[in-house]
């Protein structure tokens, strides 16, 4: 069967990438996030040792790459470590708010990462702190601004993701020659809409994303395997289950399977339309 997941990888029916939700909560409280993170919220932990034997599994099954989300992901103290772990079975991402890269933490990323295959993916929504912390919260625009060349002088490989419901081309010009300074190619920034998911569905913003509209990735959680990393949402602290394609995870060909055959029941020409990433 792992023939029939790795020629689905080859054929773009199954994207080549796996995510893991590595934890829920957050020390931020965007108004737009996915699943109501915050730092209070119920912390849904994946175990590292069992991420890495998942990790092994998606390489087995021809999946190429992996992604690691949150919450926050390095709210959990072991993360540095478990990325690089990830990384020496598959590429890497992991997503971050990068606000909390300093002191003995940032030594620790530095140490565990620097090197490796790994890129940090940080969020940063305008080039200007007004209209990103609105969204994001008070000072998130400097801190942000600050970690990201630190973390490059390190020789960390950082990513830029701008979430956005519509972003002005001057505005996107600006941001784009900030992260240019900072030595973040343009192939290395992702500018994607808010989907109306999460708080932002609560809020009545973003666009609306149903299971065909996104990309066919599938994401591990401790809730189940998902139809995308956009689809363990939380709306009112409920978990949504309509991108829920099984509550078994491991071994990780069960779930794997299943996506295959909802991917293959679409049908030709019938490719996601958003392109979120």
């Amino acid at each position: 069967m792992s023939t029939e997941t790795r020629e689905a990888v080859e054929q773009g029916v199954l994207g080549e990438r796996v995510w893991f939700y590595a934890n829920y909560h957050c020390n931020l409280e965007c108004s737009y996030c996915l699943t109501e993170s915050g730092p209070n919220v119920a912390r849904r932990l994946l175990d590292a040792d069992w991420m890495v034997a998942r990790a092994q599994e998606a390489k087995e099954l021809g999946f190429r790459t992996l992604g690691v989300t949150g919450g926050e992901p390095f709210m959990v103290s072991s993360m540095p470590d478990t990325v690089a772990r990830l990384s020496g079975v598959l590429p890497t991402v992991v997503l971050s708010n990068a606000t909390l890269f300093t002191g003995p933490r940032l030594e620790r990323v530095t140490e565990a990462l620097a090197g490796k295959d790994v890129h940090i993916q940080i969020s940063l929504d305008a080039p200007d702190a007004q209209a990103n912390d609105s969204k994001r919260g008070d000072d998130n625009w400097q801190e942000v601004a600050d970690a990201i060349p630190r973390l490059i002088s390190r020789g960390l490989r950082i990513r830029l993701a701008t979430t956005t419901e519509a972003i002005a081309e001057g505005d996107l010009e600006r941001l784009c020659a900030l992260h240019r300074e900072w030595g973040i190619a343009d192939e290395d920034h992702v500018v994607r809409p808010v989907v109306s998911r999460g708080r932002a569905a609560l809020d009545g913003i973003g666009v609306e994303a149903g299971l065909h509209d996104l990309s066919p990735e599938l994401c591990i959680t401790a809730d189940g395997a998902f139809w995308s990393a956009f689809g363990p949402t939380v709306r009112n602290g409920r978990v949504d289950t309509d991108f829920l394609i099984t509550r078994t995870t491991a071994p990780l060909s069960v779930p794997a399977h299943a996506m295959l055959r909802v991917a293959q029941a679409r049908p030709r020409g019938n490719d996601a339309t958003l392109g979120i990433r």
